[in-house]
């Protein structure tokens, strides 16, 4: 058996595409969904993920605000920014790239954004919302990729067994809230295995939904996945490559090759979740748009 390979660029242009529709609607009324990237220093990764943000905006018609602060710069000036740009009415979703410098408390910075323009779910308000199953906050934007995967795959995770591997505040932990909540497209029975799990196989082989988000380059083996089983693979890693011009390559937290031989369904690395990401994103922000203007804010 061969799995399945789920083309998760072709998954996001779709996103993408429902996402215009919404901002050309939006446009015809007199207004346009805005997002505030804030990039702190120059670190050439974190530059390279903004740029694509400001770039998607430009393309779906959303307005974009890149704001890009020394790497010097104090926590005064950083929480100045951001009530700046909690009173823009041109702003509908903010986001602060991270990891931030080490002299800026991240924690300090994600609580100073109004929640209501939290579109990354970061939020202890939004996060609080998620977990009780609240549906006026936000979705982050790689779980929710992640679940849009899987409803556009035709996977219902109702009565499944999804094994999430890592539990990071940003894709274990949250994920794991949506998959178990009493609602369409989750339903799951959920376990989380991570650093503290003794034999993690035990738990994975036993997954009718597996999805890694460790961070370990090629951390699951064939023999550690269910025959059959769905598997998403949210990890991006860099690694030695000397057959490459660039001396790597970019690799999931799954051994693709022994894994696919198994799977039912794959997500490769790249070309997954990670179109997603970015897709859910935008989608947010037109979501944050839209309960703006249903608020009476002027847009």
């Amino acid at each position: 058996m061969s799995a399945t390979i789920i083309d998760g660029k072709a998954i996001g242009q779709a996103v993408n595409m429902d996402t215009q529709l919404e901002v050309a609607e939006l446009m015809k009324q007199g207004v346009q969904p805005g997002l505030a990237v804030v990039l702190i220093g120059e670190d050439p990764a974190s530059q390279v993920y903004v740029n694509m943000k400001d770039k998607k905006c430009r393309e779906l018609g959303i307005y974009s605000d890149k704001r890009v602060l020394p790497r010097d710069a104090t926590m005064e000036r950083v929480l100045a920014l951001i009530d700046e740009l909690n009173h823009d009415p041109r702003v509908h979703g903010i986001l602060v790239q991270s990891p931030p410098p080490p002299q800026i408390d991240e924690e300090r910075v994600i609580a100073a954004i109004d929640p209501a323009k939290d579109v990354d779910c970061f939020h202890e308000l939004n996060v609080g919302k998620l977990l009780i199953g609240k549906t006026d906050g936000f979705r982050p934007c790689t779980p929710a990729g992640v679940l849009e995967i899987l409803a556009r795959s035709g996977v219902d995770p109702a009565g499944r067994h999804a094994v999430i591997i890592g539990r990071s505040n940003i894709v274990g932990k949250p994920l794991a809230a949506m998959l178990m909540q009493k609602a369409r497209g989750a339903n799951a029975t959920v376990t989380v295995v991570h650093s503290g799990t003794p034999d993690p196989a035990r738990y994975t082989r036993d997954a009718d939904i597996l999805i890694a988000a460790l961070g370990k380059p090629e951390f699951i083996k064939g023999e550690m996945i269910k025959p059959g089983a769905v598997v998403i693979d949210v990890g991006i890693n860099r690694i030695p490559d000397p057959s490459r011009p660039s001396g790597t390559r970019l690799v999931g937290d799954v051994e693709f090759e022994s894994a696919r031989e198994v799977a039912s369904m794959i997500t490769p690395v790249p070309g997954g979740v990670g179109p997603l990401t970015i897709a859910m994103l935008m989608r947010n922000t037109v979501a944050a748009c839209r309960r703006a203007l249903a608020g009476g804010a002027r847009c």
